[in-house]
């Protein structure tokens, strides 16, 4: 295997802050959804354990925290379709 390729500083100093210090999303980049095609259901939402065991909403492609319910009712230009959904389950397997 080779070395990983060097990355920009900028991207390498994003990568390192913890996710509970990234700042929350808020309407220019979250959009009310009446649809299925809100933050839940998005390939790069995640959910993370924070302090105290409190569940921290991200998403992964800006990087960015989303408020709880948000999830429920918004989403972004970036939204994604499930890769399970698209492919299948365990694709990688077939």
């Amino acid at each position: 295997m080779g070395a990983p390729l060097p990355r920009p500083a900028a991207l390498a100093a994003k990568l390192e802050i913890p996710i509970e210090e990234w700042s929350y999303l808020d309407e220019r980049a979250l959009q009310k959804s009446r649809s299925r095609k809100v933050c839940m259901t998005c390939d790069w939402f995640r959910h993370h354990a924070g302090v105290n065991c409190i569940p921290v909403l991200t998403c992964q492609l800006h990087q960015g925290l989303i408020a709880h319910g948000e999830h429920l009712t918004s989403r972004c230009q970036g939204w994604t379709d499930d890769m399970s959904r698209q492919q299948g389950w365990a694709p990688e397997v077939a």
